[in-house]
């Protein structure tokens, strides 16, 4: 419980120093925000049930592309309406990872993680090649964020939305993960097959973990459409999916806050690194490695207590 208040903490001094920066750090803000909501629907299936995704960038993109599409082809989610996209694709990300969990729940392990894997990439097939309404390798550009009263082309505004949905996320999943369900998840996680002898039904418990991580992955979809303002095939390729996944190992899996806390460090050292080295990607890199060899419970494993 006191995580939860130092994370609120955090929060709250972040929504009070936001009006005083720039555009970027309000927008750099927003992307970690947005960011941290993959990380901790990735967390639901790695920390807690023992599941490592590597498609959840899928789900991402079927909430971005969903969103796009109905902007600039219907003009549908620029108002009030926008409210309604919102559910829309948290809908979408579920029934993708519906469908997909069909196909990757009968594995485990390394083969989970392949079968994802390849599910993933069948969407970054599906958005790269569908031109018609995808637009193809030159994707879809935004026409602008909604207005519903409150102007969210403001990055202010459109920050403390983020900030909002990203709050409601997180208690959401912290319930998901307090409650009895989410002790059967870690049960699954250390012992499924103790779990099974004591009647748990581990596949539809692993089912249900795997839908409503896509369901939140479908909501970071739709906020990251509006914070780009463009929607492409880059953002459901396998990079972004191997980043979501290290960012919960980076900020410490089974806790919701290391997804924040992860998401955080990686925006930061890649906005950071890439103005001053040009192979930046190597020092994210080898930060990675140390992290996962010297630090095996993230940075969350440095401090002693419950998780949250």
């Amino acid at each position: 419980m006191k995580r939860i208040w130092i994370l609120l903490s955090v929060l709250a001094l972040a929504a009070a120093v936001a009006p005083f920066t720039g555009p970027f750090v309000i927008l750099l803000l927003a992307q970690i925000l947005v960011l941290g909501i993959i990380a901790m629907s990735v967390d639901l299936l790695l920390g807690y049930t023992g599941l490592p995704s590597l498609g959840q960038a899928a789900y991402l993109g079927v909430g971005a592309y969903l969103t796009a599409i109905l902007a600039t082809k219907f003009g549908f989610g620029l108002g009030w309406d926008f409210w309604l996209v919102v559910l829309m694709g948290m809908a979408a990300g579920a029934a993708t990872a519906g469908f997909f969990g069909l196909f990757a729940i009968r594995a485990s392990g390394v083969y989970f993680l392949m079968i994802t894997l390849a599910l993933g990439m069948c969407v970054w097939g599906l958005a790269y090649r569908w031109n018609s309404v995808t637009g193809g390798d030159n994707g879809i550009n935004m026409r602008g964020r909604p207005k519903f009263g409150i102007e969210l082309a403001n990055d202010l505004t459109f920050f403390y939305v983020v900030l909002g949905l990203f709050i409601a996320s997180f208690f959401a999943l912290h319930l998901l993960v307090s409650s009895p369900f989410g002790k059967s998840l870690v049960g699954i996680r250390e012992r499924e097959l103790r779990m099974r002898i004591l009647g748990y039904n581990t596949w539809l418990h692993k089912y249900i973990a795997f839908v409503i991580a896509g369901g939140f992955g479908g909501l970071a979809g739709v906020l990251w459409a509006h914070l780009n303002g463009i929607v492409s095939p880059v953002d459901v390729l396998l990079p972004a999916s191997v980043d979501a996944l290290l960012m919960v190992v980076l900020g410490g899996p089974g806790t919701l806050v290391g997804g924040l806390i992860g998401a955080t460090v990686v925006v930061f050292l890649r906005e950071y690194l890439a103005t001053m080295v040009q192979w930046w990607q190597y020092v994210l890199g080898a930060v990675y490695v140390l992290t996962i060899l010297y630090l095996p419970g993230g940075i969350m494993g440095l401090f002693k207590g419950g998780k949250a």
